[in-house]
Parts: C-alpha cells; sequence; structure tokens
C-alpha cells in the first residue's frame, strides 16, 4: 500500500471541502495553511521503540516492583528534566528517581541552602518547576540574565529566589517583604499607613503591584499604584501618587509620579531613571504635582420621555479611542466616560500571585484553602505557565519558522477569534460550543493539525499578554473534545481577565474540565498534582452560585481522553 504524506492530504483537504468565502478563510490561509500548519504537517514521524518484557528462568518465583501511577511518573520526569536544565546532572528524563537524580536534588538544595536530604518537599519542587517554566517562558531575557551572571544558568536559581525574598533566605524576611525587594515593601509599608486596607491587603490586590522589565536589563521593576487603594491622602479626582522602581546593578531606584491608573507601559527608564512616555520628566509626588487634565465635556444629550426615542444624542467620543468606530455606527448610544479603561496584564498579575504563593509557602491546597479567589488565581497562574511550556515545545519541534513570524499569525488569529471570545461574557457555555464548533468544521484543517496550532497560539497569546490568542485558542481546543481546557475559561470568567467578571458562567467551564478529570481525561496542567481537582472542585464551590455544582464524580465516559502527538 502506498504510503501517502499527511502534508498533502491536508493539502488536499484545504483545496477540495467546499467552504464559503468568508473572514475564515484567512486563518485557513494564513496561520494553518501557512507557515505553522505546514510546518506540523511536514514534520518527519519519530520512530516507535518497542521494548519486550524479559522473564528470569533461575527461579521460579516471580517479582515486580511496586507499581506507579503514570501521574507520579510524568511528575519525576519534570522534575528530573527542570534538575537537567539547572546544570543539576538528574541523568536521563525517564520518571525513575534513582541515584544520578537524588544527587542532583542535593546539589540543588545545596545552592538554595536548604537541607541537603535528596529528597524534594513540596515548596522546593514548587519552586524549581515555577522557576524553569519561568525560565523558559523568558526567551531572549533569560539568555541574558544567564550571560550575565557570574554563576551561569544556576545563578538563575538564586536571582528567582532573592527576587522573591528580598535579597534575604529566612521566612522571616519573606513574611516581612511581602515577597518583594525591601525598598519596594517599605513603600508599601509607608502607603498602607495612610490607607484604610492593610499592606498585606494592598499586596493582594489587583493592580496595586505591577511588575515589567521596564528598563530592559532583564530584572524585573516594580511600579506601586494608589489609585485601587482607595486613600483620598495618595489620590484626588486626576491623579494618584505613583511609585516606580526601577533596577539598576546596585539596587532598585524609586522614582515618584503622578498619574492615574497606570501601566508600564506609561514608563519608560534608563537604568535606575526613569520617565512618563509622553515625554514628561519625572515629578516628585509630594512636591510638584501634575497638572490636572482637562475635565471631558458632559455629553449633550436629552432623554425624551419613557415612551418616546432618545433624540438629540450628541456623545462625546475622544479621537483614536478603541470606542470612536463603534459609536459612530451608533448614532444615538450615548457616550459618558471617554476612553476605555486599559486592559490589566495578566503577565502582571501572575508575577504578583507568584509573590504571595513564595510568600505563603507553597501552593495552596484543598486542605489549607481559605480564600478560594486566591486559590483560582494560583491555579490560573500556573496552568498559564504550562500552556506557554507545551506551546513552546510544540515551536521546538518546527523548522523554518521564526518567532516573529508565529507571533504575528497567532495575532491574526486572536482578532479572528474576538467575537468568540467577547460572546464568553454573553452567551451560555453550549452556546459558545456550538458557534467555535461551526468555525472549526467550516475551517476544513484536519483537527490534529489544528490542535497542534492552538496549542502554539495559547501559549503565545499568553507570553505575549494577547488575551484574544490565548483564549480563543483554547476555545478552539474544547470544541475539538480536549475538555481540561475549559479552565482555563472559567478561570478567565472568575477573574476577569479577557473577559468580564461573571462566575455564573464560569461555574459551568470549571464544571467542564471537572467532569472530564472524574472520566479519566489525560490533565494538561500539573498532572503530578492529584489534589489538584479536587481543589479546583472545592474552590469553585465557594463562588456565588457555586453551590450547586456537583460534588461527585461525572459518569465514566462523558469527555474524551486526550492525546497528544505529532
Amino acid at each position: 500500500m502506498k504510503r501517502v504524506s499527511i502534508a498533502g492530504l491536508i493539502c488536499a483537504s484545504i483545496a477540495l471541502t467546499p467552504v464559503a468565502a468568508t473572514a475564515d478563510d484567512a486563518f485557513i490561509g494564513g496561520l494553518v495553511g501557512g507557515i505553522i500548519g505546514s510546518a506540523i504537517a511536514n514534520q518527519p514521524k519519530r520512530q516507535t521503540k518497542t521494548y519486550r518484557k524479559t522473564t528470569s528462568t533461575s527461579s521460579k518465583k516471580t517479582y515486580s516492583k511496586p507499581a506507579v501511577s503514570s501521574a507520579q511518573v510524568q511528575q519525576n520526569r519534570d522534575t528530573q528534566t527542570a534538575l537537567n536544565y539547572f546544570g543539576f546532572d538528574a541523568g536521563g528524563a525517564d520518571g525513575v528517581l534513582g541515584r544520578r537524580s537524588r544527587s542532583a536534588i542535593s546539589s540543588y538544595q545545596v545552592l538554595l541552602n536548604y537541607p541537603a536530604t535528596g529528597q524534594l518537599t513540596q515548596y522546593e519542587r514548587d519552586f524549581l518547576m515555577s522557576s524553569y517554566y519561568r525560565a523558559q517562558a523568558g526567551g531572549a531575557n533569560t539568555s541574558q540574565q544567564i550571560a550575565m551572571n557570574p554563576m551561569g544558568i544556576k545563578g538563575l536559581l538564586i536571582a528567582y529566589r532573592d527576587e522573591a525574598t528580598g535579597g534575604s533566605t529566612t521566612s522571616n524576611a519573606i513574611a516581612g517583604h511581602y515577597g518583594l525587594p525591601a525598598i519596594v515593601a517599605s513603600a508599601v509599608n509607608e502607603i498602607a499607613r495612610s490607607s484604610d486596607p492593610t499592606a498585606e491587603q494592598l499586596v493582594q490586590r489587583s493592580g496595586f503591584v505591577q511588575l515589567a522589565d521596564i528598563n530592559g536589563d532583564g530584572r524585573t521593576d516594580y511600579i506601586l499604584d494608589t489609585s485601587v487603594t482607595g486613600s483620598a491622602f495618595w489620590c484626588n479626582a486626576q491623579s494618584c501618587a505613583v511609585r516606580v522602581f526601577a533596577s539598576t546593578p546596585d539596587g532598585y531606584e524609586r522614582n515618584d509620579f503622578q498619574a492615574f491608573n497606570v501601566t508600564p507601559a506609561m514608563f519608560t527608564c534608563q537604568r535606575g531613571s526613569c520617565m512618563k512616555t509622553d515625554g514628561g520628566a519625572g515629578q516628585l509626588a509630594s512636591t510638584q504635582p501634575a497638572p490636572a487634565a482637562p475635565a471631558p465635556q458632559a455629553p449633550q444629550t436629552q432623554l425624551a420621555g419613557l415612551t418616546g426615542p432618545v433624540a438629540s444624542a450628541q456623545p462625546v467620543v475622544p479621537s483614536g479611542t478603541a470606542t470612536a468606530p463603534a459609536a459612530a455606527n451608533m448614532p444615538g448610544m450615548p457616550t459618558f466616560f471617554g476612553d476605555a479603561p486599559a486592559q490589566a496584564s495578566l503577565q502582571s498579575y501572575c508575577n504578583k500571585v507568584s509573590l504571595l504563593t513564595s510568600t505563603n509557602g507553597g501552593f495552596i491546597t484543598s486542605e489549607t484553602m481559605t480564600d478560594p479567589d486566591l486559590a483560582l488565581s494560583e491555579q490560573l497562574c500556573l496552568a498559564r505557565t504550562y500552556a506557554i511550556a507545551r506551546g513552546e515545545d510544540v515551536v521546538a519541534k518546527l523548522t523554518n519558522v521564526t518567532q516573529t513570524q508565529i507571533a504575528e499569525q497567532c495575532a491574526g488569529f486572536g482578532q479572528l477569534m474576538k467575537d468568540h471570545v467577547s460572546a464568553l461574557s454573553l452567551k451560555q457555555r453550549d452556546d459558545v460550543l456550538r458557534e467555535v464548533g461551526t468555525f472549526v468544521l467550516n475551517t476544513g484543517v484536519a483537527p490534529a493539525q489544528l490542535s497542534k496550532t492552538a496549542q502554539i497560539c495559547l501559549g503565545t497569546g499568553y507570553k505575549l499578554d494577547d488575551m484574544n490568542a490565548a483564549m480563543g485558542s483554547a476555545l478552539v481546543l474544547v470544541a475539538l473534545g480536549e475538555a481540561p481546557y475549559s479552565e482555563l475559561l472559567g478561570h478567565h470568567l472568575a477573574q476577569g481577565f479577557g473577559a468580564t467578571e461573571r462566575t455564573d458562567l464560569a461555574l459551568a467551564w470549571y464544571a467542564k474540565a471537572i467532569d472530564a478529570a472524574d472520566a479519566g481525561s489525560v490533565q494538561v496542567f500539573s498532572p503530578g498534582q492529584p489534589d489538584r481537582i479536587n481543589l479546583l472542585r472545592k474552590a469553585a464551590m465557594s463562588l456565588e452560585g457555586g453551590s450547586a455544582m456537583t460534588a461527585t464524580p461525572a459518569a465514566a465516559g462523558t469527555a474524551g481522553v486526550l492525546v497528544f502527538g505529532d
């Protein structure tokens, strides 16, 4: 029998399948039918090794090793991979922690001043794995950090630890600094003294601490935005005190500004000196507040009687905003709030969550959970890290494809999926999946290839903070039957990243992922944590309306088993 290449079948499928000419054609001809799709299709098949079981005839007794779960084997492989990455020779990633792996663990523990037992505690393993995924996701910045560090790649672990502990290795220092550098923690305490929330509550408040590499030196810089404190002492109607801490070889330098609802993109720093991107020099908030921006004109809108239409509606739409085109097409729609608020950065948020996790001594478990919102935040950020790593694993097998090409095509895919992502905040789960399923069918692309492409754009979207690309990819994967990815959509709706915060809609997506796990689906996020699904169930049930979720496993066979192959 003649063998037909996968590439030929896919090209034929695209060429011969009768599909109406729509915006989806751009997706077929670009993302899937183009660089990424063809690269996946043309990858050489890997040969499968066959192992034979041998038995000894020298004895009548049969001995067998104790059974080890597949999840534990995968966890051990992940541990060995991370150890090898950071220069601790654990041998091949075979899932068996033998003498060589134990020696590597001891060397890792010695480096970080942990007791050299050769056995990882949960916190030690969590830090090892989170550091590995962070380094993998760092790309060029990681390479730069390794090149600049006298200890090379092992120095990354020291840098990550010191960043999380404020330069100290004691647990007291972690608790005292909230996982922040000392100068940043001191500023947090200063702000907390004149605010209602405590310092610990401020650190956990979304948007208060923002992390980014503003000066491009490969180290994390910090922004403290007092607009979320609720304190009139720090804010007035137009501006708030903002602290920017830029990293230098000698530590962090503090820059004070007046601004409102800041983002890292609003500032640029050269070493430790920062300024606002509009060209204004840094001003001390306590001495020279920035001039207040002129108040926007109130829209000239007159409402008719209750039974009549809206009359003389003349909305004021600032030029250059994302809302201008829509407003122009709907002249009767009043606009009262000017520019739309900037989308929160999930990357910055997850950096902060990572600091809190370090402060608390490790991830929340189902037994230790007291704050379901924080527990779900940790799991969102953990799943995001796994998605980035998985996407990069797929990309690593491709040839003749650059990161820039992948980023451009995934950004285009995100725009194509934008309406489906928006529907998440408005429609029930099954209605959204029905529409995405129609989209998937209209592409005419082989499901296996489309799944790999979605995995690439899921990781790329998360790495670049492109929520349309990330969430759109997750939707495609769920529509293809890969139910565990529906957890991501539950997180986005519960936390309000890339979607309106809708816990009522989030519960259905969480339930789909939990039911799939109960039915035996292979888990794609942290498969080595057997307690993770119980934690998701418990945290979701703690949300408003979550008590209606069933606490019993779903019947077997309600979800498909995931298969990740070439």
